[in-house]
């Protein structure tokens, strides 16, 4: 088990420090969407930031987008960069959407931020009951990296940690990167549309391998 599991799932006071800072990039897969998610579809984009990706999607006609998050100064910019978006704090009482309401969620980048096995199948778990029949869980992150430098930092952390991936920036916060295994392993009760390996550039502006993948819910 990961030590400090309520501290390290929940980070909102980096992610307030650097709201105005930091610039995210995973990229949308919009060819790949529209095969599977029409316009008019109802979606969450959970863990948004400041909103890129919901106004990457609204440029592309999917205007029934919500975006939420639990740093308000993210939230902030977002309102001041796209008023035309709803972009929403996530309140401390938890999500505030009835079961079944959304027929697709997005994850951009926010595993990285929930470093424990349970703090992610936790999440896994909620945003499964918000989503329809056969709705679309879209998820973009990192698999663990194969260069020397990463592979250094999990076998460093990997004691504090007591899980191989998990690592702390030089600014503090504390992220993870996945193994293949492990994304299936949390994906299991969705039915697999689409996945496939990218390069992302990282927040801090590196290179990276990740990984997009799509899943239905299947019951």
């Amino acid at each position: 088990m990961v030590k400090q599991v309520a501290d390290i799932n929940n980070q909102n006071q980096y992610w307030d420090s650097v709201a105005q800072d930091k610039t995210f990039t995973h990229p949308v897969n919009i060819d790949v969407l529209r095969d599977h998610l029409p316009t008019e579809s109802l979606i969450l984009d959970y863990g948004c930031g400041y909103g890129r990706t919901v106004n990457e999607l609204w440029g592309h006609g999917y205007k029934k987008v919500v975006g939420i998050d639990s740093s308000p100064l993210m939230i902030e910019r977002g309102h001041r960069m796209y008023p035309h978006l709803d972009l929403q704090v996530l309140p401390a009482s938890g999500l505030p959407y009835s079961n079944e309401s959304f027929d697709a969620v997005l994850l951009f980048a926010v595993l990285t931020c929930i470093p424990t096995n349970e703090g992610q199948r936790k999440l896994l778990e909620k945003l499964r009951r918000l989503l329809r029949l056969g709705g679309l869980l879209y998820i973009s992150d990192y698999y663990l990296q194969e260069d020397e430098p990463n592979l250094k930092r999990y076998e460093r952390f990997a004691t504090e940690f007591d899980l191989y991936g998990v690592f702390r920036l030089p600014e503090g916060t504390i992220l993870r990167h996945h193994s293949v295994e492990w994304i299936e392993n949390l994906t299991s009760e969705f039915t697999v549309i689409h996945q496939a390996q990218t390069t992302i550039t990282t927040m801090n502006e590196s290179l990276a391998t990740g990984f997009q993948y799509m899943g239905r819910k299947a019951c």
